[in-house]
């Protein structure tokens, strides 16, 4: 059908449709459905996509460049939240429910687990799940290994690192988490083994028939995915602290891709890579974000309600950023 050759309404059906039948299957199903679909994905299914795409992906060029790009934008948000929280960005609300924080030795009228959620919101993306699809349906997997660097070396090991320091620091938790549990859960990540397998593997001759195999199998990893993420959204029914959400995504979806998308032109950086690396900088806040603030007592609800409308803001901004960065 010729309305299936435009990769973008392709992207749009796929999205719209795994993600709400994912959605009808959370409401239906028990909560650990969803979670035992995750840890699949996690544990296995996402190594199998990593080892399959990253066999037929190039890594040419400055692709090494993508983990840098990454800890900028992670680093540029963080810092603008830091001088929203400053100013006070629904300041009065947070005088409301944290009336304890309206003494004047406290600079923010953010409570602290407020402001770890609104950090941990503006900082990190969900560009595993969401923006590898994303990168794959409208680009394939010639520049897979764009998105992959980005997420691996950048996202996650950002959420390890920064992300477990400031929600400690920011959590009424009582765990204490010594400088090596961020560097485990880095290195226990199997999709940082499945990337060096999947390197090692790509000189390695495969039968057609074991390359379709696992061709096959990688694109239901990314159906599973998107499900998950249907399943985990059907959780989601919190759509209070609107005007710091709003503040946070436009930070994390606007502000901060437009700004460091353009600047990558000066560093050679154009065409097909250059939207990957956008897409990333542009996905909603990642699920992590929940799962952290849920470890550490961050302000939940902010979290959830970020994530929501987050994910349905994603529709609206990737024609967005397809028109202008000119590959649409």
């Amino acid at each position: 059908m010729v309305y299936l050759e435009n990769p973008l309404l392709k992207l749009y059906i796929n999205l719209i449709g795994w993600v709400t039948l994912g959605f009808i299957l959370g409401r239906l199903l028990p909560r650990s459905y969803s979670t035992y679909l995750a840890k699949f994905l996690f544990f296995f299914g996402t190594p199998l996509s990593i080892v399959a795409f990253i066999r037929r992906a190039n890594l040419s060029g400055a692709i090494w460049m993508a983990p840098l790009i990454a800890w900028a934008a992670i680093l540029a948000g963080g810092g603008l939240a830091g001088i929203l929280i400053n100013f006070g960005v629904g300041e009065e609300r947070f005088k409301t429910l944290n009336p304890a924080q309206n003494s004047p030795e406290h600079t923010s009228a953010w409570s602290l687990p407020t402001q770890g959620s609104f950090l941990l919101a503006t900082m990190l993306g969900n560009t595993g799940f969401l923006g590898i699809p994303v990168t794959l349906s409208l680009l394939g997997s010639e520049h897979f290994a764009w998105a992959l660097f980005y997420d691996l070396l950048g996202t996650t090991m950002g959420m390890n690192i920064l992300g477990v320091a400031i929600a400690s620091h920011c959590g009424k938790s009582d765990r204490r988490q010594g400088w090596l549990t961020p560097l485990q859960a880095i290195f226990q990540n199997p999709a940082l083994w499945a990337f060096g397998l999947g390197f090692i593997s790509r000189s390695l001759p495969l039968s057609a028939q074991i390359a379709e195999l696992l061709t096959t199998g990688a694109w239901t990893v990314i159906t599973l995915a998107l499900i998950t993420i249907g399943m985990q959204l059907s959780k989601l029914n919190s759509l209070h602290n609107l005007k710091p959400v709003l503040a946070c995504l436009a930070i994390k979806m606007l502000f901060i891709p437009l700004v460091i998308g353009t600047g990558l032109t000066f560093f050679g950086i154009a065409g097909a890579p250059r939207l990957v690396l956008v897409l990333q900088m542009a996905m909603p806040p990642a699920f992590g974000t929940t799962l952290l603030a849920e470890a550490f007592n961050l302000d939940r609800e902010l979290a959830v309600t970020a994530i929501g409308i987050g994910c349905v803001s994603l529709l609206f901004t990737i024609p967005l950023w397809m028109r202008l960065f000119n590959f649409y």
